[in-house]
């Protein structure tokens, strides 16, 4: 019943954000920010975004644009999506200091000798 008061409400209003244009500049106004922070990386992050993604302010403008042209529920997904790929890069780029038997540490069960 909800749903039909909803439907019937917002019958004719349509989203601008949705529409190809408006996509297309979001998609281009991420593609820039990632961009940056790709190319800052070397930087300390100072910035804090959505979803804890920590960024360097020289990449606050592209940023800016990024939140202006997006809508909020898309700038978190695309945070966490691009945090997401970061970890599992980041793992499997670690894949080959991590070959070899696991070492545990022992438990001393006799005194060193003094």
């Amino acid at each position: 019943m909800a749903l039909e008061a909803y439907a019937s409400r917002n019958a004719d209003t349509v989203h601008a954000d949705v529409l190809s244009e408006a996509r297309q500049a979001c998609y281009k106004a991420r593609d820039a920010f990632y961009a940056c922070l790709e190319k800052e990386s070397n930087k300390t992050p100072t910035e804090i975004a959505s979803v804890g993604l920590l960024y360097p302010s020289d990449c606050k403008g592209s940023r800016a644009e990024f939140v202006k042209h997006c809508r909020a529920s898309w700038v978190k997904h695309f945070d966490r999506q691009y945090c997401r790929n970061r970890r599992v890069q980041r793992l499997l780029d670690d894949k080959d200091s991590r070959r070899g038997p696991l070492t545990l540490p022992q438990p001393y069960t006799f005194k060193p000798p003094s």
